[in-house]
């Protein structure tokens, strides 16, 4: 191999490993949302680990690609519609709950303190 085809060699090998390890974790946060008990959750986890266990061989570029491509669909056809998001996160129940205060309005944070002059 030349210099130039070595580097695009490992480029594209660099974007694919890049490509699975996001699929996989968006694919295993995804899983916490199906599963509702963790003793569920640890055995769907164990399977999908499996199946990208299960591939870990393949070396064709191409092949990889389709593999990953056929990942990704099948990711974005089974996921969860209602995702559980933490309460106090962006578009949790709790986020915003406790807005800052008007203006106007002064929070005493040295309240207790007592001036000794």
């Amino acid at each position: 191999m030349s210099g130039a085809s070595t580097a695009a060699y490992l480029a594209r090998r660099a974007a694919q490993k890049e490509r699975v390890r996001i699929l996989y974790r968006r694919a295993l946060k995804d899983t916490l949302n199906w599963a509702v008990h963790r003793h569920l959750f640890y055995q769907d986890a164990s399977d999908l680990r499996e199946k990208f266990e299960a591939n870990k061989h393949v070396e064709d570029l191409d092949t990889i690609d389709k593999m990953i491509d056929a990942g990704e669909a099948t990711y974005n056809k089974w996921q969860h519609p209602d995702p559980y998001i933490v309460p106090w996160a962006p578009g949790g129940s709790k986020f915003t709950r406790n807005p800052v205060p008007p203006s106007g309005i002064e929070i005493l944070y040295d309240y207790g303190r007592e001036e000794n002059d």
